[in-house]
């Protein structure tokens, strides 16, 4: 970074494991301002979170403090990057280094801030393009559109993270950025060489693995947004895939709890509520001219409770929310999407007058089979009692089959007409006739 001809310094003047205080600075600093500490010709960067009359509070990007009293601290300004098109293909930190061994990092010539604000509301673009993601049932049920923004709800191992690794192999995108937050730092290189070995060249990855510091977790999520903005800004159809944003607002509180603010929703500070919409905004249409950001976000719910605070929160923000359940996994269907509780809210401008139709009456179909499961285990119904339950019976199993999907498989071209040769060769009824891919699926629900 260039180096202002006179810098402003202060020294440490307490160290505790969570956060530096500095004396000698406050007049000279903002919030979200960076330090840099300087001990026998190396640097320790931090940041400011809190400012008082006489110190400032500064949480360090290191994992290890290794820092003293009377250290010598300087005022290097505030947090930017610089996104180029030669990121394609990297991997980098949280602070845009690279980590994957390939050398020198070419900046661009623009400095972003990390905190950029989003584009103005009236000036953003409208979504109006759908966008195919090679998993059968997310392309039916929870349709994708090109700036939409959609959150995979999950607790933990029901295969939230594969679902994303065989969403970021959609070709319906000129760039992709991933950003891995608190992953286990052997899922990354699993997720490159596996879920990325035939996108890699046109993806972006920032990573910030769970040993590291809250900063960089919590950094790493912005580092990705300004990567994603860059080339939405140079007209790029844009996917960007943080896992997990929960893992990110986890960053956030430790942060603001060093800085004092005091928790008020299950150990959560103010500033995590008010700090999300902030990042999940910035993703989206970009204004006219430009390209878009279709931003999928993992969200962790803690302990299967999909009331919980953060995941309230980030579900009321996103354009929709798929919803994976234990039960489902426990049975071995996988992807383990609850069809009845997954929403997308821009639906409408993917599928036409006649998919629409189609999705509601399986949904239906889907309600009635799982309502009466317990009665039919019990032998309670008998056939013939309701047609619409009988049929229900005999096709939503069918219909499970057809959508389950692995990793290992190719993705899917067409999700309605796959569904309808799976039909068709169960009831004996020939196939639906090749169509375009949004092509109406009439025949998906043989009669």
């Amino acid at each position: 970074m260039d180096l202002p001809i006179v810098q402003v310094g202060g020294v440490v003047s307490e160290v505790t494991a969570a956060f530096w205080r500095i004396r000698g600075l406050s007049r000279n600093l903002k919030l979200g301002d960076r330090v840099e500490l300087t001990k026998r010709g190396s640097g320790q960067l931090g940041e400011v979170i809190r400012i008082d009359a006489d110190s400032a509070t500064v949480k360090p990007f290191d994992a290890k403090l290794e820092v003293g009293l009377g250290a010598v601290a300087w005022r290097v300004g505030s947090a930017t990057v610089s996104p180029d098109t030669s990121w394609k293909g990297r991997v980098l930190n949280a602070l845009g280094i690279p980590i994957d061994g390939l050398g020198w990092l070419p900046q661009g010539h623009c400095c972003l801030p990390t905190d950029r604000s989003p584009p103005p509301p009236l000036r953003r673009r409208r979504i109006q393009s759908c966008v195919r993601t090679g998993v059968r049932i997310i392309d039916m049920f929870t349709p994708l559109c090109a700036g939409q923004r959609v959150g995979i709800f999950a607790g933990s191992g029901i295969g939230k993270s594969t679902l994303l690794a065989m969403m970021a192999r959609s070709e319906g995108f000129d760039t992709a950025v991933i950003c891995l937050v608190g992953e286990r730092g052997r899922e990354v290189r699993e997720f490159l060489e596996n879920a990325l070995a035939h996108a890699r060249v046109r993806s972006v990855t920032i990573v910030a693995t769970g040993d590291e510091s809250p900063m960089m977790r919590r950094l790493a999520p912005k580092t990705a947004m300004c990567a994603a903005e860059y080339f939405r800004d140079k007209g790029e159809n844009v996917l960007l895939i943080v896992d997990s944003i929960t893992r990110y607002a986890h960053a956030v509180r430790e942060v603001a709890l060093a800085a004092g603010e005091p928790p008020v929703a299950r150990g959560y500070t103010p500033s995590v509520f008010s700090d999300l919409p902030k990042l999940l905004e910035r993703a989206g249409p970009g204004e006219d001219g430009s390209g878009s950001i279709t931003g999928i976000f993992a969200v962790l719910v803690d302990g299967d409770d999909h009331n919980d605070p953060i995941a309230d929160c980030i579900r009321g923000t996103l354009d929709g929310h798929v919803v994976l359940d234990r039960a489902i996994a426990d049975q071995g269907r996988y992807p383990a999407v609850n069809l009845l509780t997954s929403v997308s809210r821009l639906a409408s401008t993917a599928w036409t007058a006649e998919q629409g139709k189609l999705v509601m009456k399986l949904r239906e179909m889907i309600a009635q089979f799982e309502d009466t499961r317990d009665l039919r285990l019990m032998g309670g119904y008998r056939t013939g009692t309701d047609p619409d339950l009988d049929r229900a019976v005999v096709l939503i199993p069918k219909l499970y089959d057809a959508l389950r999907q692995s990793s290992g498989d190719p993705p899917s071209v067409d999700a309605f007409q796959e569904i309808a040769r799976a039909f068709a060769g169960e009831s004996g009824q020939p196939p639906a006739p090749a169509q375009a891919p949004q092509a109406p699926a009439r025949s998906a629900v043989p009669s």
